[in-house]
This record gives C-alpha cells, sequence and structure tokens, in this order.
C-alpha cells in the first residue's frame, strides 16, 4: 500500500502521515491510531514505540 492510499484509507494528509512515519510527531490522536490499525490489521503497540525524551 502506498503512503498516499493509507493517508487517503486514515483520512489524513500525507504531510501529517509522513511525520508520523519518521518518528517526527509528538502526539497522536486516538482516532487515527485507531484509523490506522485498522487499515494496517495491526495493534498500537506495533505502531508505538516508548522512548526516552529526557
Amino acid at each position: 500500500m502506498t503512503l498516499t492510499e493509507l493517508a487517503d484509507r486514515v483520512g489524513i494528509t500525507i504531510v501529517n502521515l509522513s511525520i508520523l512515519k519518521n518518528g517526527r510527531a509528538k502526539s497522536i490522536r486516538f482516532s487515527t491510531l485507531t484509523a490506522l490499525c485498522e487499515a494496517l490489521d495491526c495493534a498500537p503497540g506495533d505502531l508505538l514505540d516508548l522512548t526516552d525524551n529526557v
């Protein structure tokens, strides 16, 4: 699936999807996370990584 198709399925812009993909997002809405998980058939833990931001 292309980034364009995923962005369309999730309902966000390609720019915002790229920010998420490249790890530059400071937050994510639960509705966006849910839509991503539904589109990718995965769980939130498959997409998120806990890092130390000190």
